[in-house]
């Protein structure tokens, strides 16, 4: 996602305790008219003339001197006032905790490392608690805070950004809910700090201690533990069911089963373990396919299924390190506690330091004393032997149901697109849309993340990218019959990639709309019996429908990030552009039959190399001006 860096000119936040943080403003509320009308702006050429005019005259009766919308930003004024961040709680609730869709590829990203290569399982417990390691060294920089704050970068760097969601990396667990799921902060002055990790494997889970008599464990202490964990996941005498399952379900689904173990004390003790741990250690069996990028990040997305590690996962936990017998490594994370930047930096952080540790073989450290690591006991009632039957068969739909592939576009990468004096995001942005037009002759509302962290806890706003400008490109280079010179597509291109700019700028300053709308909503829940035509008539409902779900996640470092769409007619494109390339992984659903991830990935290809030779034109002579024709028209209030 990308990140703009300005210096504040608004009031500065005050932390819990008192004290200013300095550069840290509070989020604004935009103007409603402002919002107002750049919302139909960004609807007005994605719906049919007749179902406009009638949402322009809802949107009006809305915003109407001395009407609903009014009294409704008042009293979103005086939040604001009272609340650190006035949308945090709406915007929680609204992307994550109401879902109740399953956690895998509907909610929870991967991060998938570059592939070790692990001659035996030595090898793969050595990596294993080297990781391990590296992830105790990160949490004591974070208790002590001792993490330097993130800076913003670019022309007017420096701007300190939001560190909170750092703190949840270790601390959060999310508790599922009939209704809605609660999101638990392990911060509690009666509970002792965890001091365990919960390792699984086999299908088991394990309690291994990191801390014993206040001493760390050493890399060859880990690997020590890890392997007798190894060694008592394969005495087969002693396994379990495969609990984990629980937790791919639906959220509803697993909130009820999680009421029926709760019944037994057995189980009550083992949830506990879990539910408190650092983080959890997959130690995952090899799989039989070939090692392809696309293999390994549906192994970390969702395990291959009940059948192969699917099932060795406990997905309510907010960090999963996958280590894989077969050298497939990565994380996967529950996304309600902190943003995809915030999961890359701290793993980049931590594969550095992996990578300066002492190169030396980890062995077992000679201490008698480490006591053995402990299973978890379950008592599975026969109504919870039926909810895993039930969550192994959805598990297995959801793999069978994802399209994903993993796309290298190896043509060029940033370089060439800073040459043309873009900014590569917007110019990425641009081209999917182009891709996605190609596809099914229509743009759609899209998602773009943007981070809000230069504001006190801010999280995302969206980016939305099917800007009219970009309907205009688009039709224009699509178009065959059109007499459209390339050197006026190439003036329609660099429009949209201006109007992509600019909507950016504004949602990293805190002034995009779908926020802003979202509180508006979320108050007139509390102020009207009803909600108001504004945000139940069609075409709302429509802007909230993102068939295409983007974000761009780089990295310095070999690893990319992938997610499913959050539509059962989307797509999910996840980017990370490179100085010579650019990597997509995008993801669809086989039971929608008008999306194809490989035809989609084919078209960014496509659009890609056509937005390059529109660049490379010479430029017109000077005796023939041109103007861009068919802009598209911006609807007004």
């Amino acid at each position: 996602m990308p990140i703009l860096e300005k210096d504040p000119h608004h009031e500065v936040a005050k932390t819990p305790g008192g004290t200013e943080e300095p550069g840290l403003p509070k989020l604004p509320v935009p103007p409603l008219q402002q919002t107002l009308t750049t919302y139909l702006q960004c609807m007005g050429h994605l719906v049919p003339e007749q179902q406009f005019r009638k949402s322009q005259a809802i949107v009006r009766q809305f915003g109407a001197p001395g009407g609903l919308g009014e009294a409704l930003q008042q009293k979103l004024l005086e939040r604001r006032e009272k609340t650190t961040n006035w949308v945090s709680e709406y915007w929680l609730n609204d992307m994550y905790l109401n879902n109740r869709l399953a956690l895998p590829v509907n909610s929870s990203p991967a991060l998938i490392f570059a592939r070790q290569h692990f001659q035996d399982t030595s090898d793969q417990i050595r990596f294993a608690a080297k990781l391990i390691s590296g992830v105790l060294s990160y949490k004591a920089l974070l208790d002590s805070h001792s993490i330097p704050t993130d800076c913003a970068k670019g022309q007017l760097s420096g701007q300190p950004l939001c560190m909170k969601q750092y703190y949840g990396l270790f601390s959060s667990y999310r508790l599922p809910g009939h209704i809605q799921d609660t999101l638990v902060a392990q911060k509690s002055s009666v509970m002792p700090e965890p001091e365990h990790i919960i390792v699984a494997c086999q299908n088991q889970f394990f309690v291994l201690d990191v801390v014993i008599n206040f001493r760390r464990l050493s890399e060859g202490d880990l690997f020590t533990q890890l392997r007798k964990i190894v060694k008592m996941a394969s005495n087969e005498d002693e396994r379990l069911p495969p609990i984990g399952l629980l937790t791919s379900d639906g959220r509803s689904e697993w909130a009820e089963a999680r009421t029926v173990l709760v019944k037994d004390s057995t189980n009550r003790d083992s949830l506990d373990m879990i539910e408190r741990c650092i983080c959890l250690l997959c130690l995952d069996a090899p799989g039989s396919m070939e090692l392809s990028d696309t293999n390994m990040a549906l192994q970390i997305l969702h395990g291959g299924g009940c059948s192969k590690n699917g099932a060795n996962r406990w997905y309510d936990k907010s960090l999963q390190f996958v280590v894989g017998r077969d050298g497939v490594c990565g994380v996967v994370c529950e996304h309600s506690p902190f943003d995809g930047i915030i999961l890359v930096q701290f793993t980049e952080h931590l594969l550095k330091h992996m990578k300066k540790s002492t190169q030396k073989l980890v062995r077992a450290d000679s201490v008698s004393e480490l006591p053995a690591p402990r299973r978890l006991r379950w008592k599975c009632s026969p109504e919870i032997q039926g909810c895993l039957a039930s969550s192994a068969e959805k598990l297995q739909r959801i793999v069978k149901n994802l399209d994903f592939t993993v796309y290298k576009f190896h043509f060029y990468g940033k370089t060439f697109i800073k040459q043309q004096k873009c900014s590569p995001d917007a110019f990425i942005q641009v081209a999917l849309q182009l891709a996605f037009y190609r596809c099914h002759r229509r743009l759609m509302p899209t998602y773009e993340s943007a981070s809000i962290r230069r504001f006190q806890e801010g999280r995302v706003d969206n980016i939305r990218s099917a800007t009219p400008e970009a309907l205009a490109f688009v039709k224009a280079v699509t178009d065959h019959k059109s007499a459209t010179l390339d050197l006026e597509k190439l003036l329609l291109l660099k429009d949209a990639i201006r109007a992509q700019t600019e909507y950016t700028v504004m949602a990293l300053t805190g002034m995009a709309i779908d926020n802003h709308l979202l509180a508006l909503r979320e108050l007139a829940r509390d102020v009207c019996k009803e909600l108001p035509e504004m945000f139940t008539e069609e075409t709302y409902l429509m802007s909230n429908h993102f068939v295409l779900s983007t974000s761009q996640v780089p990295t310095t470092m070999e690893m990319f990030c992938c997610y499913g769409p959050v539509v059962p007619n989307g797509y999910g494109a996840c980017y990370n552009p490179q100085s010579e390339n650019i990597l997509f992984c995008i993801s669809s659903f086989h039971s929608c039959k008008e999306t194809s991830s490989t035809k989609f990935a084919k078209a960014v290809e496509e659009s890609l190399l056509e937005m390059r030779n529109l660049c490379l034109l010479p430029p017109p002579a000077m005796d023939e001006p041109l103007a861009a024709k068919g802009q598209a028209v911006r609807p007004s209030l």
